[in-house]
């Protein structure tokens, strides 16, 4: 179901910086509060959460709530803050997210630098990037629908319904079907996370709770430009898509009944001469839908026969440089070990 975000309040995990910042920026634009969850926030987040304080002039209203997505009693605060603050909230967008750090990478195991996987502490023997990109996304996704059906304060919100529906928006990305060597991780769980929107498409009509993604290509955000790892597989001939055009399409996913996307040519069509797409189509929107985001670009990823991601905005023309340090590394013995 449809939900405009005027006069309503979202929860952006991540909001601190890169999409989830542009989004939540957006958000307010549009006159929704907004609780920025994040572990710290950027110079332009900072800004942007006094703009919009309490003892501000302006309307909506932002909060910051210092957040470690991996520990589900934050996660768990943070709706008690959005509660406290706002009557609670109407959406909830999961958005933080790694991509396949040496900190925690399937490359570097747990015990060998600069991993710093499976250290003592309250998340030992886990990954990181799993806790981060999955785990806490379908956690938070089950403490959103519980907020949404019992409401702390009935009196400023009713409980979810087809007729007062709620919204769910993730961030998966193309690597839920393109599969890079160099984050196997990244891509297990973005696999992983657009099958659980797609479960979860039953709750809209049913509930009144629409659980929705978007699926970016290669986004200009910090996750790239101050990875020098992976910012080197970027060349000249490459285009970024801002965080901003992914920003409006998830706020569509969010207002909208129906949205303008590409149109392709049958599966047998052959794509081996580029990019074949053939136009425009509308469709509707509804739970489970997941949109891919490339540059200028937006198309429905089918649960069957998708022809797969193409075209600006969605290659990385250095990307062997990667697999051959990878390579290099396991030939060196020891791997592992």
């Amino acid at each position: 179901m449809a939900l405009s975000v005027l006069g309503k309040t979202a929860i952006v995990t991540g909001a601190g910086s890169g999409i989830n910042l542009s989004f939540a920026r957006l958000l307010l634009s549009k006159e929704c509060n907004v609780l920025f969850a994040d572990l710290a926030l950027r110079p332009e987040a900072e800004e942007l959460v006094s703009n919009h304080s309490s003892g501000s002039q302006s309307s909506p209203k932002a909060v910051f709530q210092r957040t470690d997505v991996r520990e589900w009693q934050q996660l768990e605060r943070m709706f008690q803050v959005a509660d406290e603050q706002f009557g609670g909230a109407d959406i909830v967008c999961p958005g933080a997210g790694v991509y396949e750090p040496p900190c925690s990478s399937f490359w570097y195991p747990p015990g060998a630098p600069p991993s710093r996987d499976g250290l003592l502490g309250s998340n030992a023997s886990r990954y990181a990037s799993l806790d981060i990109n999955l785990t806490h996304p379908i956690r938070t996704t089950q403490l959103a629908m519980s907020h949404f059906m019992n409401p702390k304060h009935p009196g400023s919100r009713a409980p979810v319904s087809p007729s007062n529906p709620r919204s769910i928006i993730h961030i998966s990305s193309i690597a839920q079907q393109v599969t890079p060597f160099l984050a196997p991780i990244y891509n297990a769980t973005k696999h992983g996370l657009s099958g659980f929107v797609r479960s979860l498409a039953p709750l809209d009509k049913e509930i009144g709770i629409r659980v929705s993604a978007v699926a970016p290509g290669v986004i200009k955000t910090p996750l790239w430009t101050e990875a020098p790892e992976k910012l080197k597989l970027i060349t000249p001939n490459d285009e970024w898509v801002t965080p901003e055009f992914v920003a409006e399409v998830m706020v569509d996913l969010i207002e909208r009944e129906k949205v303008e996307v590409e149109a392709f040519p049958p599966p047998s069509t052959d794509l081996s001469s580029g990019d074949s797409r053939t136009g425009k189509k509308t469709i509707a929107v509804e739970g489970g839908l997941i949109l891919e985001v490339a540059k200028g670009r937006v198309r429905k990823v089918e649960q069957f026969l998708d022809p797969g991601p193409s075209g600006a905005g969605n290659t990385v023309s250095n990307v062997g440089l990667a697999d051959k340090e990878i390579f290099q590394r396991l030939n060196e013995g020891g791997w592992g070990c």
